[in-house]
């Protein structure tokens, strides 16, 4: 790609995103959409479902926050009823944070809502254009992790 045609890409790249997360965002009905939650505690209850648990520590690191920082977030999880914080029984200052029932049935909900739309709108995509998606995405994944790392 020629510098210019990857100016080009980029800017219609920019155009493209926020339109397809906002009619993404206007197809979701649970708490994520309607303000309850933040998109980075939704992210989080993802990973402690994941996990099944998680430390403090360890959420913080993967969102590349403080621990305290990470302790407000979880907070308003807890006062949400979404996450439980669970003291480790060899070493009290060790936390882990699990879901709650509440917490397990929105992850739970959201992702069957987000595949019933994948499937409604990847439908209308033909069979080698969905592949080929796929194998961008995770190409682009693959770029973010070794930069991360790096």
């Amino acid at each position: 790609m020629t510098e210019v045609s990857l100016l080009e890409f980029a800017d219609k790249l920019n155009v493209l995103m926020p339109v397809i997360m906002r009619e993404f965002a206007k197809r979701q009905a649970n708490e994520l959409y309607k303000g309850k939650i933040t998109l980075p505690q939704f992210l989080i209850l993802e990973i402690i479902h994941k996990e099944d648990e998680s430390k403090m520590t360890d959420l913080a690191h993967l969102m590349n926050v403080s621990t305290a920082a990470m302790t407000g977030i979880v907070n308003r999880l807890v006062k949400g009823g979404y996450v439980v914080r669970k003291y480790d029984a060899e070493d009290r200052r060790i936390i882990k944070v699990i879901l709650s029932p509440k917490g397990n049935e929105l992850v739970k909900k959201t992702t069957e809502q987000r595949r019933q739309m994948a499937i409604k709108i990847f439908g209308k995509i033909s069979e080698p254009d969905r592949m080929d998606h796929l194998r961008i995405l995770g190409q682009i994944r693959d770029i973010l992790l070794q930069e991360k790392e790096g």
